[in-house]
């Protein structure tokens, strides 16, 4: 018997989420994405499950991706959509498409930011939002997800 995990985790990125570290790092921080990703990986082995990160500056990349999630192929979704949670219809079209549970993170609190960041269009299909916390955020929610999985969520 294999002692390797069975849950599998996908970690979706949006637009411009790949110039962390550089941009505007006293709202985003100074930690890269690859540093963030090593720290969920690190998670995902200590909680016993595994996680797949990707980043995607699409909007139809980062559907296809959320639909790749469908059919067993992913137990959860954690998920930043960046500026597309404020616009995109077909993320949450997506997300409501696959059913799988999903989680949303932000790096920075969205309410104390512009007003248009304010709304998310995922907000009522997604398990749970993070926000605010910097990288914790990823990892509060990576978290928050595996304990909604387990309690059969």
């Amino acid at each position: 018997m294999s002692d390797a995990p069975t849950v599998a985790i996908r970690v979706l990125h949006g637009p411009n989420l790949n110039l962390l570290g550089t941009r505007e790092e006293s709202i985003y921080g100074a930690l890269t994405l690859a540093a963030i990703d090593a720290r969920l990986a690190a998670l995902a082995g200590e909680l016993g499950v595994a996680v797949t990160a990707s980043q995607h500056n699409g909007e139809g990349a980062l559907v296809d991706a959320i639909q790749g999630c469908g059919g067993g192929a992913f137990a959860g979704i954690l998920i930043n959509p960046a500026a597309y949670t404020h616009t995109s219809v077909a993320i949450r079209d997506a997300l409501l498409a696959v059913a799988v549970p999903a989680v949303e993170v932000h790096l920075s609190n969205v309410y104390a930011r512009e007003a248009f960041r304010h709304h998310s269009t995922i907000a009522d299909v997604v398990v749970g939002r993070l926000m605010g916390f910097g990288p914790d955020s990823y990892l509060l929610g990576l978290r928050a997800l595996v304990g909604h999985l387990a309690r059969g969520g």
